[in-house]
């Protein structure tokens, strides 16, 4: 005897109503969020969704949420596999498997010509817990070289947490990052490096540049921008994708997940960040030639 499962029934009206409760409720533009209600209503009476597919669904959704101000962290995401229903848990159900699949999210460590060390980060900026020891292997490793190319290509973004301890490696002292704004205009949090950190730093003084490409997104753009903000690195790529606000998702059916941004950068140096207008290299050029410039820029600076 064969057994099936069946997809879980689609609610359209449901899910509509569930988005647009949550959005108008955590959003961290208020009057965006009252505005974008109302439009997913709006659309919904018109019946303007698709029935019967979750996928077209999320799509659909998804559009019209990024419909007034561009906000790439808006998004009813489909998921292929049925995913938890605990709020932030679909994420990192997903994101455990790309943890799992890219050796803990340092594919690649590699010492090149002239002392120049290359260390990918990908495909995410996994949650501390996880990544603290890769990281810390990996860091340990390019410690010594004479400078040091960070390979943020791939990077999806993820967690601040780890934003902060990979630049205490590459600082000198406890600085701050960013202040996290709530939609009230709150502080939410601040991210600061710490003050310790297990294994060798590569220090604040050596050449360092982070490659960027039009799919660097979200924590893996904070990277390149605290970085640069503070005079530390150069970037030499392509410009982000230009998502800066952190998000939380809530699953409102069993394949899809509603990501809301629910708070907004502000750094210390610009006053500002990079959403919308992504994170602009000062080296420009195509994603595919950034190693390569950046290899010659750490090798004719260490000549002079």
């Amino acid at each position: 005897m064969t057994s099936t499962t069946s997809a879980p029934a689609l609610d359209t009206a449901a899910v509509v109503e569930s988005v647009a409760d949550l959005v108008r409720e955590h959003y961290v533009f208020p009057e965006v969020a009252r505005e974008l209600a109302d439009l997913l209503r709006r659309r919904n009476a018109e019946d303007a969704y698709p029935a019967g597919s979750a996928e077209e669904l999320a799509d659909a959704i998804t559009e019209d949420l990024r419909s007034v101000n561009g906000d790439l962290h808006l998004a009813l995401k489909h998921h292929a596999v049925p995913v938890p229903p605990g709020q932030g848990e679909a994420v990192l159900a997903e994101m455990r498997r790309s943890f799992d699949a890219s050796l803990g999210g340092v594919p690649r460590v590699e010492l090149l010509d002239g002392g120049v060390a290359v260390l990918e980060i990908s495909s995410h900026m996994f949650p501390l817990d996880w990544a603290a020891q890769p990281l810390t292997a990996a860091l340990t490793l390019v410690a010594p070289a004479s400078a040091l190319v960070l390979d943020l290509r791939r990077n999806l973004g993820g967690d601040p947490g780890t934003v902060a301890f990979v630049c205490a490696h590459l600082l000198a002292g406890r600085t701050h990052l960013n202040t996290m704004l709530k939609r009230q205009g709150e502080v939410a949090e601040q991210s600061w490096t710490p003050a310790f950190v297990p294994g060798a730093r590569f220090g604040a003084e050596k050449p360092l540049y982070v490659l960027t490409s039009g799919n660097t997104f979200s924590a893996g753009e904070e990277l390149a921008y605290d970085l640069q903000q503070l005079g530390r690195a150069e970037i030499v790529g392509e410009t982000t994708r230009g998502g800066a606000h952190p998000r939380n998702g809530w699953t409102v059916h069993p394949n899809l997940e509603l990501s809301v941004p629910i708070a907004r950068a502000v750094n210390p140096v610009s006053g500002t960040n990079w959403e919308g207008t992504g994170v602009r290299p000062d080296v420009p050029c195509d994603a595919a030639q950034a190693l390569d410039r950046a290899h010659s820029l750490a090798l004719a600076r260490l000549a002079g």
